[in-house]
């Protein structure tokens, strides 16, 4: 049986290479996408989503305890107000790495709270998009031997 590893992106990450790229950089989700791909060994898939809106992000979570092995989410700004996602991530009983592009705590101060690190099992941030590559290598740590 094949194990799934979801990579689930929020609100404006679909812009991600175009929009203020002196934070974000250049790179895209495919990009993202592509990375984390060729770090699968074999039994692993990836399947990456981006939405922005909430619920859409909560029904994939709500679909990824059927389907995913672990999940790695950059929730970008639901970090800081979602209690829904938050919730959603506490009735999944696999891993959860929770990736921000940029160093949050090097800027507003708003964004230094999140919802999602009451769940996570791991916060990676400011690393750029190499973060997802180390948490879906993080992931497949956990889950190796399940």
């Amino acid at each position: 049986m094949t194990k799934t590893i979801y990579i689930l992106n929020g609100p404006n990450l679909n812009l991600l290479g175009k929009r203020q790229p002196e934070i974000y950089g250049y790179d895209t989700l495919a990009d993202v996408e592509a990375n984390c791909r060729a770090l699968l060994p074999d039994g692993y898939d990836l399947t990456l989503k981006q939405s922005n809106w909430e619920g859409q992000i909560v029904d994939w979570i709500h679909e990824a305890r059927e389907k995913a092995c672990g999940i790695v989410i950059n929730p970008a700004a639901l970090t800081h107000t979602s209690v829904a996602v938050l919730d959603a991530l506490n009735t999944f009983e696999g891993p959860i790495i929770e990736v921000h592009i940029s160093n949050v705590h090097k800027r507003e101060s708003f964004r230094h709270h999140s919802y999602v690190s009451l769940r996570a099992d791991g916060v990676i941030a400011g690393l750029g998009i190499e973060g997802y590559e180390m948490g879906v290598r993080r992931v497949l740590t956990l889950t190796k031997d399940a």
